[in-house]
């Protein structure tokens, strides 16, 4: 009689001490550049003492219906959006053309730029040589704008829920007698929906937080809590009314995050990898004039405000000149604007450092066995992306004002502040990217003696490089482009280039204007060749595993 095979028992993973301990440096680091500065902020409300209570503070500013309008202008531009990114998420999503990776470039560079370059690119169009809108300022160039700079949330998270639709089900419904329109409601629209309503969610919640785009096209006269909270407490510095107005701003931010929750469950950005291919096909017949008026379209709401804003700095007073571009470097302007792109740059690449080590201290442990802690960690990490960076900023005024001098004004504040809104992003692309490594990589690197360290670098970072170049790329473009936080802490030498080109707008002077639209084009660029460059790695990636 045979003796049946002993199996062997699958090793138990437990939850590696290692892994607990990383998750301690990004949740100290949490802690002190997010949670400090908001419990300061409230603890300021409480302490006040002028005699006025929370709601009084928030009638003496109108705060009801600064409310009221925030989430008013939320709600249509989220709408809006929607509708506008229609049929950019059905070019992106089901049809094939020859350079689809631009597509995606073009799509992705407005999500990335700095709001206040969003705001210059629509004064460009709105008032320069290509302004035939009869619009200047106020909500009806507001919304627009908002729409061109949300566009991407849209195309992304729908397009790659489209994607996973088995167009076999599309094919039976029309063998069964359905026809194109009909198949099309009754099996991609359930199955996009919660990616639909996940997207707009995200576009309410972003757009109930603008700051650049409301500044630089409102007027004077288009004012939303974010807005309101910056003037208080800089403009006329009534420090109990800013407070009030940003614990208002906190309660909407958690709905909007809470709501965003709930009808999309996990749905995000697809900010790390490219969509798959698999499903489109090359236009023909009637699909193909559809595929022009959807690239016509997507040209009219994403290429066009970049052409005006380049026409404009080449044009700022009606005729051709370099003056906007010579006053980056000639020290027109003192030397400002030359130092601000030249901390921006070095700013950013300190954030993207950070960012880089505390996403990765966050993904390992998740995907290693970090447990609870690491799980509490991710949780945390992601925080930041749903306040208001007005109100951030102005929690680190407050907190800044009870440091020493020489922490206060230390260089590494504002690219930390960078890094804080850097870090989910990251986590989030290099999660799933470490949790496809196969564990038998792993056990067998333990095997031939490597320790754990040898393992992150030989394993895991060797296997999801291109996932960490990727990351990496967004944590620059997005610590370069950061406005709402930073406004509040630059100072005469840490002064980013959004930070001047908000400045410059708000001086008169054609001079001015033809410097702010000049740097306004540099982030363009600059932000245009970082996706390009992440689009190109990643769709390396995706062809290499497709050989695969």
């Amino acid at each position: 009689m045979s003796v049946p095979a002993r199996r062997t028992p699958a090793p138990i993973r437990r939850t590696s001490t290692a892994a607990r301990v990383a998750t301690v440096v990004p949740a100290a680091f949490i802690v002190v550049m997010f949670v400090w500065p908001l419990v300061t902020l409230a603890r300021r409300a409480v302490a006040d003492d002028d005699g006025a209570g929370f709601w009084q503070l928030i009638d003496r500013t109108a705060g009801w219906h600064l409310l009221a309008v925030t989430l008013a202008q939320a709600a249509a531009s989220a709408v809006l959006t929607v509708l506008i990114a229609a049929p950019i998420v059905w070019l992106v999503a089901t049809v094939d053309l020859p350079g689809t990776a631009i597509l995606r470039v073009i799509v992705t560079v407005p999500f990335v730029l700095p709001t206040v370059v969003v705001g210059v690119a629509f004064r460009a169009l709105l008032t320069g040589p290509l302004g035939f809108l009869g619009v200047t300022d106020g909500w009806a160039a507001i919304l627009p704008a908002h729409i061109f700079l949300n566009v991407a949330v849209v195309v992304r998270v729908v397009s790659a829920a489209w994607q996973q639709i088995d167009p076999r089900t599309v094919e039976a419904a029309r063998t069964l007698g359905a026809t194109a329109p009909r198949a099309f409601w009754d099996v991609v629209v359930p199955r996009i929906a919660p990616a639909l309503a996940s997207a707009a969610a995200l576009v309410f919640l972003f757009c109930s937080t603008s700051f650049g785009v409301v500044v630089v096209l409102g007027g004077g006269t288009a004012r939303t809590l974010e807005t309101e909270i910056y003037q208080q407490a800089i403009g006329y510095f009534r420090i109990p009314e800013a407070v009030a107005l940003s614990l208002l701003q906190i309660v909407v931010v958690a709905c909007a995050l809470l709501l965003t929750r709930a009808v999309g469950g996990s749905s995000t950005v697809g900010a790390g990898t490219a969509p798959a291919g698999g499903h489109r096909r090359r236009p023909r017949g009637l699909r193909l004039p559809a595929a022009l008026l959807a690239l016509a379209w997507t040209a009219l709401w994403l290429l066009l405000p970049l052409a005006a804003l380049v026409l404009s700095s080449l044009r700022p007073a009606g005729a051709w000149t370099l003056d906007g571009y010579r006053g980056l470097t000639d020290g027109s302007y003192g030397d400002s604007a030359l130092s601000a792109m030249r901390y921006s740059v070095t700013s950013a690449g300190g954030a993207t450092l950070l960012a880089v080590v505390g996403g990765l201290l966050i993904a390992v442990p998740v995907t290693r066995g970090g447990g609870l802690p690491a799980r509490f960690t991710a949780l945390l990490a992601v925080l930041p992306l749903g306040v208001s960076a007005v109100t951030l900023g102005f929690g680190y005024l407050l907190v800044i004002g009870t440091l020493p001098v020489q922490v206060a004004q230390s260089p590494l504040v504002i690219p930390a502040v960078q890094a804080l809104l850097a870090v989910p992003v990251v986590a989030g692309i290099m999660i799933p990217a470490l949790s496809q490594v196969p564990e038998r990589l792993r056990d067998a690197a333990r095997t031939l003696g490597a320790r754990p360290w040898r393992v992150l670098l030989s394993v895991d970072l060797r296997l999801t490089a291109r996932a960490l170049c990727a990351a990496a790329g967004f944590a620059f473009v997005m610590a370069i482009g950061e406005f709402g936080a930073t406004t509040f802490l630059a100072r005469a030498d840490t002064t980013t280039l959004p930070v001047l080109i908000g400045s410059l707008m708000s001086r008169p002077g054609t001079a001015n204007l033809a410097t702010a639209m000049a740097a306004s084009v540099l982030l363009v660029a600059v932000s245009a060749a970082v996706i390009a460059a992440i689009e190109a790695i990643v769709g390396t990636r995706s062809r290499t595993d497709g050989e695969g």
